[in-house]
């Protein structure tokens, strides 16, 4: 949120969608994601000598972006945001535990040193509930939103982009980020064009 470590830009302008789309209902499953990081977590600039946050460094064979202090477990900052309504969510998934792997996804954590993504279980349990298509939201756009979106298809789901009700860390970078999602076959809405009744991701 502005005025946080890791602020994303107008990020505290989807809040009133989200909160107002989980008080109608629509989903049969609500997942939200909270990053979780233990203090001195590898994704941190802080931890890694005379490199500034948003820079990358090469981190088990892959690109990591170095990031601002955020989100570190029990702190304020790692709280969901309180302007929103959690009693209609099923499941509060804890993500970036690991303290030398980074989480960006809601399905896989980032590259471990075996080279692999560990998942998250997050399939299976919506696999077990009947979900077959996913909507997804929130921050931020570019990162986290669209390696959730991306590993979501993988998976074999059938994802929608809220576009209206997510933010990028930066803006700028839209249009790039339009063309990996069609790339991806991942579809992009408004959440106004919802259906008016219950759906079943």
């Amino acid at each position: 949120m502005p005025g946080g470590p890791l602020a994303c830009h107008e990020g505290d302008a989807i809040i009133s969608g989200i909160d107002q789309l989980l008080r109608h209902g629509k989903f049969a499953h609500v997942v939200a994601t909270q990053d979780w990081h233990p203090a001195g977590h590898t994704s941190f600039a802080s931890t890694h000598e005379n490199a500034p946050p948003f820079t990358t460094i090469a981190l088990n064979g892959k690109q990591q972006t170095l990031w601002p202090n955020h989100c570190v477990q029990g702190t304020p900052g790692a709280a969901l945001h309180s302007g929103i309504d959690w009693t209609q969510v099923d499941l509060v998934l804890r993500k970036g535990r690991q303290p030398q792997i980074d989480s960006y996804s809601a399905f896989r954590e980032n590259h471990g040193p075996d080279g692999m993504r560990p998942s998250t279980g997050l399939a299976g349990w919506l696999r077990e509930r009947g979900v077959t298509e996913v909507f997804i939201c929130g921050l931020a756009r570019d990162v986290c939103v669209l390696w959730t979106a991306q590993d979501a298809r993988d998976a074999g789901f059938h994802v929608q982009l809220l576009w209206d009700l997510s933010r990028p860390v930066a803006p700028g970078n839209d249009d790039a980020l339009w063309k990996q999602l069609a790339n991806a076959n991942i579809a992009t809405v408004l959440s106004s064009d919802m259906p008016a009744g219950e759906v079943q991701g």
